[in-house]
């Protein structure tokens, strides 16, 4: 057919609401959106006003999935401007913390809800009668990373033990042990995971990418370190806003970024593993070469494997964390308020995180930016899709709809849940 419209009015089980439609017109692909028409949730103006001390608790909650990575990089922007420097045991937990998040949600994302698609199971349910094993194995994963988050952080989901300038409590040595067993079987579970995930079909699809994720000189950045793009420009965080800029489109209600001078660009497992593949400890990195995963990597549908090197890697930093660990004299450094912006990015798992925060001398926010990772992707998911559609035009409507689903499902855990629960409707 020359004409067709590929339309899925609603995206279920996603944070907020989203549809898809792509337009195609005498045999060529004429308009691609991804519509997120969810409400504001006014986060950024909820900040106005705050004591600097509520911000970890209140970013938190923005996001279920990945709260660490909020919470992070609200006391990490807020210790900018004040000045502080958290190091040592302290910085070694908050790194342990991320390690947590990276298992669950990658996990989550890679066992759960894309695996089905490449199996051609509806579902991880489906999924489940027939591979037990594997969805077994997958859940015991994800809870070691539930664990490790709850250990450090108090709970969890949006965890509580999170402070500017450290914890509000530090976990002992005797709580930390436990996990040592666990982390250690996790470690072997999810490579051999990522070895039976090597063997999917993948699309023959590669496109040219501007990646962006932050990049630390000693280690795997996740909290710490300049912003890098593939085009080799190497920035603090503070400078982010001079170089990206968000703008409203008329489809959607989330904002979308670009590249100043550039367009869109793509963040997330893709970016950090291109820009950041010798950082990788051994075990991740002798896992990737394995796999035939040697940077540049350009094919989106290959994501599900970046993302299970970066649980090998989430595993053993884990580990290595914890062995080390000592608990340090103190939970936090002295904070004193003054007033100042402060800037800061860390990589959530579905991507770069910018936060900025202007506060007064009383240690009230006056402001806040947050930009989440699937803003900035936003415009390169259409991209993508208009792509693949124009090189698949002539592929058979189920088998483009389920693709076009899973162009959107490499990139977004959150988006990636709506996968079986939509309704396709072609006009």
């Amino acid at each position: 057919m020359k004409n067709r419209v590929i339309k899925v009015d609603e995206l279920a089980r996603v944070e907020g609401e989203g549809g898809l439609q792509i337009r195609i017109q005498d045999g060529k692909v004429a308009d691609v959106k991804l519509r997120i028409p969810e409400p504001p949730r006014f986060f950024e103006a909820l900040l106005r006003g705050r004591n600097f001390a509520e911000a970890p608790d209140i970013t938190a909650r923005i996001c279920g999935i990945c709260p660490v990575a909020y919470q992070m990089s609200a006391v990490h922007a807020i210790e900018d401007a004040f000045g502080i420097t958290v190091d040592g045991q302290l910085r070694s937990l908050r790194r342990l913390m991320y390690c947590g998040e990276y298992i669950e949600s990658h996990i989550l994302h890679a066992a759960m809800l894309h695996a089905p698609d490449f199996l051609g199971f509806d579902d991880a349910i489906a999924m489940a009668r027939d591979k037990p094993g594997v969805v077994r194995d997958a859940l015991s994963m994800k809870r070691i990373g539930n664990d490790i988050v709850a250990v450090v952080g108090g709970r969890e989901i949006h965890p509580i033990n999170v402070r500017v300038g450290g914890f509000y409590r530090l976990p002992s040595t005797e709580e930390l042990k436990p996990l040592v067993g666990r982390l250690r079987w996790g470690l072997d579970a999810a490579r051999t995971l990522a070895l039976a995930v090597g063997e999917f079909e993948f699309p023959d699809f590669e496109a040219e990418y501007e990646f962006l994720a932050l990049h630390h000189p000693e280690e795997y950045a996740l909290c710490e370190g300049k912003l890098r793009t593939s085009s080799g420009h190497e920035l603090p965080a503070r400078e982010y806003e001079f170089h990206f800029e968000e703008r409203h489109v008329l489809h959607s209600h989330a904002l979308h970024s670009f590249e100043k001078g550039h367009g869109e660009y793509c963040v997330g497992p893709l970016a950090r593993f291109n820009l950041n593949f010798p950082s990788l400890p051994k075990p991740a990195r002798e896992l990737a070469e394995e796999l035939k995963l040697i940077p540049p990597v350009r094919n989106p549908f290959k994501s599900i494997l970046v993302r299970l090197v970066e649980t090998v890697f989430a595993f053993d930093e884990a580990l290595r964390i914890i062995e080390q660990y000592e608990p340090p004299p103190r939970a936090a450094v002295e904070v004193i308020p003054r007033p100042g912006i402060g800037f800061a990015a860390t990589e959530a798992p579905r991507g770069t995180l910018y936060h900025r925060y202007r506060i007064n001398d009383r240690g009230s926010i006056l402001d806040a930016k947050i930009v989440p990772p699937t803003a900035q992707n936003q415009p390169t998911i259409e991209h993508d899709l208009r792509r693949f559609v124009e090189a698949n035009i002539e592929m058979p409507r189920e088998e483009l709809t389920l693709r076009c689903e899973q162009a959107i499902r490499n990139y977004d855990p959150c988006i990636s849940c709506a996968t079986h629960a939509v309704r396709v409707e072609f006009v």
